[in-house]
């Protein structure tokens, strides 16, 4: 019989995907929530509270069911924020529509109905309308390289190399470089750091409810964070051998939602991709041993979270460019996974290219944002095609 791997190896395993899923995308978060009206301080209290959250589900979620199961902030509706921007109301009315999202949650666990009505949203509207929304961030890193070459060439170049021969840690390390190009900025600018901007803080803001805000911010926050994270997720955890329950699952992360919202937070939802960096074998030989790696995952987002305020400052002072191109490597991935699926099935294809042009062109119209015009576009087309056959 083969000898148990030490415990130690589900803890790392554990560190590696909080470490991975934190550095990969908290600039996406970071601008999403400036986006829609935050300040720099309450979009650092955002990056905390979602980091919070996320750990606590993980913890909560792993402990109870012995599963691998982890947490994660909804990086696709972070992308949705920073392509809707502001709304009537300001941030009040953002952090009323993060509010309305975790309801919509929560009402998924407790009324099945709804997630079936979700469901019966095509995958390809649903996807077309997600591409549609990171196009223009995933444009950053090209338009950086003119704009600024000097700062965001070596974090392109740092990427293209580590999705060559590490691709896991591709964008950790390309956000190290651009610390390192702020860091280099800095010097030569001869700018002294506060450091009172360093000491993580939590910003409540009372919430206010708006039509425009509740239709274009929180209905496709919701359609996105399930689509695109919670049913991903649960089949990555299905493949690896974990039946996820649904409805504790939903409840943990509609709450923590609810309770991260006045801080500025977004939404929480079942990991997707860095999902199988714990429930791998690679965690662990043992599948009943992997649940360490979601709790170590969680541990290690509430250490993550007290960094949420340098990494906020980080992000505030880098020079022109050089942060967008890193939410733009980030979400790489997403977009072309998004694009593959909206286009996938011939019959569906006219449908998700008009949600696609409608979520890309940016359109705001009865202050509602482009992202929910883009579902009603590509819905409607689909219909009338499906009608005339």
């Amino acid at each position: 019989m083969p000898e148990a791997a030490p415990l130690s190896r589900p803890i790392l395993a554990g560190v590696v995907t909080a470490l991975v899923g934190f550095t990969s995308s908290f600039a996406v978060v970071l601008t999403g929530l400036a986006a829609v009206g935050a300040n720099p301080a309450q979009a650092a209290s955002g990056l905390l509270a979602v980091s919070l959250t996320m750990g606590l589900a993980c913890i909560v979620l792993a402990w109870r069911y012995r599963m691998p199961i982890t947490a994660a902030w909804s990086t696709p509706g972070a992308a949705l924020l920073a392509a809707t921007g502001a709304v009537d109301g300001g941030w009040p009315a953002a952090v009323g529509a993060f509010l309305l999202a975790s309801a919509l949650i929560l009402l998924t666990a407790l009324w099945p109905a709804l997630g079936a009505l979700i469901a019966r949203i095509p995958p390809s509207i649903a996807q077309a309308m997600l591409a549609g929304v990171l196009l223009p961030l995933c444009l950053a890193p090209i338009t950086g390289l003119v704009a600024n070459p000097w700062g965001v060439v070596p974090v392109v170049l740092t990427w293209l190399v580590c999705a060559r021969f590490a691709p896991r840690w591709a964008m950790p390390l390309a956000f190290v470089t651009a610390s390192i190009v702020v860091a280099v900025s800095l010097v030569q600018d001869g700018a002294p750091v506060d450091p009172a901007l360093l000491l993580p803080r939590i910003e409540l803001t009372a919430p206010t409810f708006t039509l425009g805000a509740a239709v274009g911010i929180a209905l496709p926050l919701f359609i996105v964070t399930m689509a695109s994270q919670n049913v991903p997720g649960i089949a990555i955890m299905r493949s690896f051998g974990y039946e996820v329950p649904w409805r504790p699952a939903m409840l943990v992360t509609g709450i923590g939602t609810a309770l991260g919202a006045p801080a500025g937070g977004h939404a929480i939802n079942l990991a997707a991709i860095s999902a199988a960096l714990a429930a791998s074998p690679d965690a662990d030989p043992n599948p009943a041993r992997r649940w360490v790696a979601g709790v170590s995952t969680g541990a290690s987002y509430l250490v993550l979270g007290g960094a949420s305020a340098a990494f906020a400052t980080l992000v505030l002072l880098a020079p022109d460019a050089v942060i967008p191109a890193v939410a733009g490597l980030a979400l790489f991935a997403a977009f072309g996974s998004a694009v593959q699926q909206a286009i996938d099935d011939p019959g569906e294809r006219l449908p998700a290219v008009v949600t696609f042009l409608v979520a890309a062109s940016g359109i705001s119209v009865l202050g509602v944002s482009a992202a929910f015009w883009a579902l009603v576009a590509g819905l409607l087309v689909r219909t009338v095609l499906h009608a005339r056959r």
